[in-house]
């Protein structure tokens, strides 16, 4: 088991890529099953999510090769219809098959997906969806299995209790552009992966219009072919990248950042006393000293993305003031709280919502990540921290940022990944005892 050795650093400087993002490569990976023609993928990340969806794909068919940052997809003689339990586990996004499948074969058993323990996460609006399109759906063992002779298009609303859903809308649109007749998503999601995902299906040949509104329109086609498309930059990616720069004090150009897609983000470092400067090369980060508290509540774009709640946090524990973060979209994403507090940080849990008093310091410590997010919101506070941190867990943090160590590194920032001991491997397992 590998960990990152962290050590207090001084002022980020200088440029970094930010690269694909990988919440808009799982569904436009999955897309691929759409079609009996090959589908190059640019700009992928080389993260373990993108690894098991690429499992997921060849085991449904699919030859999976790489060239460069290209992900090249090519349907084999045999296509499958069944994504095993071993796999699906491993990663909520790979509930994205199961549009693809039933659209294409007209039946789909998927396992119930896994993924980070951020609380619950139902998935009856993807079955809510495929059920008004025809399709009849039952769970069997712990698989969902669906069925349907040809799908119908539906007017189907998407609306659930913390909002819309990105991987619902994703997995209904995708489903919808083989369904016979026309489909209206309304309380679609409006996220840039999603569009970026309706982008990708109109070069295959989709008919969709509406993308990155509420309401989104597809009318069924009778076929889809392959396809050449580059996703978009990881902002969650840029938004981790902004937020360090921003606590420690840094001046640094995140080349490929798209400021459109974290104007919520922007807006908050602004007030938080950063200066920020968006173009069409990327986004500039300017801190020049110790950040002052701001609020947030996550919402769903535009909205301040979940995703960057933990990373926000770890800011606020070492700001001028008190700050409130409410947590609209999964209340109960808060594992990364005890974590800070072992470092030092002064929080406390209100229901849906942490009240934050900034300390003078953070103290290294070592710390376990507990899901993606959680595990770059300790990097961050590790790199502020007096003394050493030593963060296990990195499983997850591979999940979703791709050599996230190295690009810090760039910037001037001091951290290592290291084979762990076995009295570090036990740590965990000590602590709970």
């Amino acid at each position: 088991m590998d960990v990152l050795i962290i050590e207090r650093s001084g002022p980020l400087g200088g440029s970094v890529r930010v690269g694909g993002a990988k919440n808009a490569a799982l569904p436009i990976m999955a897309a691929c099953l759409l079609t009996d023609e090959q589908s190059i993928i640019e700009r992928v990340p080389r993260v373990t999510d993108v690894g098991t969806m690429a499992n997921i794909l060849h085991g449904l068919g699919l030859e999976i090769a790489w060239e460069h940052d290209a992900l090249v997809a090519t349907p084999g003689p045999v296509q499958g219809w069944t994504a095993p339990y071993e796999l699906v586990s491993m990663m909520r996004a790979s509930i994205c098959v199961l549009g693809p499948l039933l659209a294409r074969h007209g039946r789909a058993r998927v396992s119930m997906p896994g993924g980070c323990i951020i609380g619950p996460r139902p998935i009856d609006l993807h079955l809510k969806g495929l059920e008004a399109m025809g399709a009849s759906i039952e769970i069997d063992h712990g698989d969902i299995v669906a069925r349907a002779d040809r799908l119908k298009g539906a007017t189907i609303h998407l609306g659930g209790p913390s909002g819309s859903s990105v991987l619902a809308t994703a997995n209904v649109m995708m489903a919808a552009t083989l369904a016979d007749g026309t489909t209206i998503i309304e309380h679609a999601a409006c996220e840039p992966e999603v569009v970026d995902l309706a982008n990708c299906l109109i070069r295959m040949g989709a008919k969709i219009s509406g993308h990155g509104t509420p309401v989104i329109h597809i009318e069924g086609v009778s076929k889809l072919g392959g396809a050449r498309h580059r996703i978009i930059t990881d902002r969650i990616e840029a938004g981790t990248l902004m937020i360090a720069t921003a606590m420690l004090a840094g001046d640094v150009m995140l080349e490929g950042a798209m400021p459109e897609y974290l104007g919520a983000v922007i807006d908050k470092l602004i007030e938080a006393r950063v200066t920020i400067e968006g173009s069409a090369q990327g986004i500039r980060v300017h801190s020049t000293g110790r950040v002052k508290a701001v609020d947030i509540t996550t919402l769903p774009f535009p909205g301040f993305p979940t995703d960057l709640q933990a990373q926000m946090m770890a800011m606020m524990a070492v700001s001028d003031g008190v700050s409130i973060v409410t947590e609209k979209i999964y209340p109960e994403r808060f594992m990364h709280v005890a974590e800070l507090r072992r470092m030092g940080a002064s929080i406390t849990r209100e229901g849906p919502s942490a009240i934050i008093k900034g300390v003078d310091q953070l103290g290294g410590a070592p710390v376990m990540a507990t899901d993606l997010r959680a595990s770059a919101a300790l990097v961050l506070a590790g790199l502020v921290a007096d003394k050493q941190t030593q963060l296990g867990g990195l499983e997850h943090l591979d999940r979703g940022y791709e050599r996230i160590e190295e690009k810090l590194s760039q910037l001037g920032a001091k951290l290592r990944r290291e084979r762990a001991s076995l009295e570090d491997e036990c740590r965990p397992m000590l602590q709970c005892n």
